[in-house]
This record gives structure tokens, C-alpha cells and sequence, in this order.
């Protein structure tokens, strides 16, 4: 797997959560920015396991991911963070992301893997970012694919 183009698939995938109207259009990316534009989603840090299968034949990533709302109301900003980090509905997260998983039988994320997987939520709290503090939280991404790609 290429990491940067899986980083830049999965910012891709979550530019496509529909927020209620009115809200500011979640923006995304493949790195951690410099700076923030609210709602953002963007991918951080990654653990990889290699050799998941022989030969090459698997590697396995998990993502940590964070998504991060301006706080100019506090509930109404957690409001927002709810619905982004809901199992489904249009707003979800979870379930765009998932979305990039392809119909049965195609490959994820475009091409770039065998599967993902979007694991669990974590660490919802208040989060500085270049001298800005929002709400925020993690989401745990899965991806598996060819290992010597």
C-alpha cells in the first residue's frame, strides 16, 4: 500500500459527510494541518504491522484520525461532533468513510487497499491546535492490503 495516497483516500472519503444546513461543509485532509478550518476531519498518526500474510501478501494499518468543531456555542459544537461521530445517518462519519469500501468483491479506497474499517471513537475532549482549542474526538481506521505494493 501507498500510505500517503491511503491518507489522501480516506480525507477524500470524509469530505462526503452531509451536515445539517446551515453548518460550515466538513473540511479534510491527508495530514495534520498547520492550521484548521471547522468542522475538519484529518488523518494523524498510523501504527502498521507488516507481514499479516505470507510473503508480502498483507500489511495492516490503523489510523488515527481526528475531526475537529470550532467551539463558538460548547453544546452546539458537541451537537455537531454527536452527529459526525454517529454509526449512521448522513452526517456519519462511520458510515461515509465505509462507503469507500467498494461494492462486494471491489477493492477500497479506490484501488488502494483490500478493506478498511472505521473501529471505534476515542478521547472526545477539548483539543489545541495551533493556539485554537475546539472540541474534538478519534476515530480508529483499519485498512488491509497488499504489503508490497
Amino acid at each position: 500500500m501507498q500510505i500517503s495516497a491511503v491518507r489522501e483516500a480516506l480525507a477524500d472519503a470524509a469530505r462526503a459527510v452531509v451536515l445539517p444546513d446551515g453548518l460550515p461543509k466538513l473540511t479534510a485532509s491527508g495530514y495534520v494541518p498547520d492550521a484548521v478550518t471547522a468542522p475538519h476531519f484529518f488523518v494523524a498518526e498510523y501504527e502498521q504491522v507488516f507481514d499479516r500474510g505470507m510473503r508480502r501478501s498483507l500489511d495492516e494499518l490503523t489510523f488515527t484520525t481526528r475531526v475537529l468543531v470550532g467551539r463558538g456555542d460548547d453544546r452546539a459544537a458537541q451537537q455537531v461532533l454527536d452527529l459526525m461521530l454517529s454509526g449512521s445517518g448522513p452526517a456519519s462519519l462511520k458510515q461515509t468513510i465505509e462507503l469507500a469500501r467498494g461494492a462486494p468483491g471491489e477493492y477500497a479506497l479506490g484501488g488502494l487497499a483490500h478493506d478498511l474499517h472505521v473501529m471505534r471513537v476515542q478521547g472526545y475532549r477539548w483539543y489545541e491546535h495551533a493556539g485554537t482549542t475546539y472540541v474534538g474526538a478519534e476515530l480508529m481506521i483499519k485498512v488491509i492490503g497488499q504489503g508490497d505494493g
